[in-house]
């Protein structure tokens, strides 16, 4: 699998920044570092030659497939509907739409139809339980699915159509509850893929294409923020531009409606997402380490719920101390964890229950839920799912807490390099070999 520095390169170009420049020494110790790192975490790079043969043969002829799936589907192609992801994304696995009713909103969240092309009967779908999820290090992605589903088939790209499970909801417009859930196949058509910036820009200019239903969403989104926060949701990054809000509160709100109908309507186990509450104790602890921190007060009529607290003080906090803040409640919080059953809900959202749905892509536990919910039929395996999903979660956040830090060590910025991409300059003289050879020089790092 090649890593993303092409993608990278062209998104930090497109922001007026070059990729990283490194020479071809450097190149070989990220190349060793990186497959140290895999190997210790038992990462798969490339994909055994059964499941990409699997993966060619499921994605030929894709959009007389789709034709002639429509039939079986809703057709939702004439619905305006569109995607925001960060400059470099390469997968788009959500889209959104939205429609304003005389007592209602009706949101739709439309997540790529993944399982209709991976199943529990094919090496794709195996492949994936042994990934467990896409793991994203700077310039670099070891993808769950086979790349041309990931950024091809699956993927929700403008100007075509793709298949889709889309997540309708009826939120009442007075206080944004659930009217009405459904949960369907169908056929989308993305009118266009826009990156945060260019969703900010939407906002501000009144005469762009879908400013109208963007700004609709971002003040359904901005309510439901308001609304999680009063309610007791910790919001460790309280200063998001529009266009994470969109896409934060429309994400969880879908999640949270495949879960109440998972839950609540079908009574089903499914890959829940449960996130166990530090003691009081620890709680404690955060609290006075965030107290004492120079220019910092927590606001006297927050103390009585933890979360609420820090809520506040993030808010009030100046901009030099809200690392801290965050790194002292991140220090005493246990891990999230998925389990067949959502007993005990999600501490930092404040969720009753609460499970992944909107990124069947990336997380083992978005497919495993979207097959749930099409089928009704839980696998047998269920609960060697969820820890096999935790586990490589964990895996993955430690490999690029690690990569980072070996970046850091040898004099590269992490974020320069995830946002810019990374450019591997030769010498002088190979150049001129290179040249005489015929060969072309300044290529990217394969």
């Amino acid at each position: 699998m090649s890593d993303d520095t092409s993608a990278q390169a062209a998104a930090g170009t497109a922001e007026g920044q070059g990729p990283v420049e490194i020479d071809e020494e450097m190149a070989r110790h990220l190349e060793n570092k990186r497959e140290e790192l895999f190997e210790k975490f038992e990462i798969r790079d490339e994909f055994p030659a059964a499941v990409m043969e699997e993966a060619e043969e499921r994605t030929t002829d894709v959009q007389q497939e789709i034709q002639d799936e429509i039939d079986e589907r809703t057709d939702l192609r004439d619905l305006t509907t569109w995607t925001t992801d960060p400059v470099d994304a390469q997968d788009f696995d959500d889209a959104i739409s939205i429609i304003e009713n005389e007592e209602t909103y009706t949101l739709y969240v439309h997540i790529a139809d993944v399982t209709h092309y991976v199943h529990p009967e094919s090496a794709m779908w195996k492949e994936a339980v042994e990934r467990g999820n896409t793991v994203y290090l700077p310039a670099y992605t070891i993808h769950m699915l086979p790349p041309m589903l990931a950024e091809s088939v699956c993927s929700l790209v403008p100007n075509e159509d793709r298949l889709a499970h889309t997540v309708e909801m009826e939120l009442g417009k007075e206080h944004l509850n659930f009217e009405n859930i459904d949960i369907y196949k169908s056929v989308i058509h993305s009118d266009e893929r826009l990156t945060y910036t260019q969703t900010e820009n939407r906002l501000d200019d009144a005469d762009a294409a879908m400013h109208d239903e963007i700004s609709l969403v971002f003040e359904v989104a901005d309510r439901l923020h308001e609304q999680r926060k009063e309610d007791g949701s910790l919001v460790l990054n309280p200063r998001r531009d529009r266009a994470h809000t969109i896409i934060e509160e429309c994400m969880l709100k879908a999640n949270k409606a495949v879960t109440h109908v998972l839950m609540w309507n079908r009574g089903v186990e499914a890959m829940y997402r449960v996130h166990p509450q530090p003691t009081p104790d620890e709680w404690d602890k955060a609290l006075v380490e965030i107290q004492e921190l120079d220019g910092v007060s927590i606001p006297g009529s927050s103390w009585d719920d933890p979360r609420k607290a820090v809520n506040a003080t993030l808010e009030e906090a100046p901009e030099r101390q809200l690392g801290k803040i965050q790194w002292a409640v991140m220090k005493v919080m246990p891990r999230a964890k998925y389990m067949a059953d959502p007993f005990g809900g999600h501490h930092a959202l404040n969720f009753d229950i609460y499970g992944h749905f909107t990124s069947p892509i990336r997380r083992l536990s978005d497919l495993i839920n979207h097959w749930i919910v099409y089928t009704n039929d839980v696998p047998e395996d269920l609960d060697a799912l969820c820890q096999r999903a935790s586990d490589k979660q964990k895996d993955a956040e430690q490999c690029e807490r690690e990569y980072k830090q070996f970046l850091n060590e040898v004099g590269l910025d992490p974020d320069a390099v995830n946002n810019r991409g990374i450019r591997v300059v030769k010498d002088e003289d190979d150049e001129a070999d290179e040249a005489a050879d015929g060969t072309g020089t300044d290529e990217l790092e394969q």
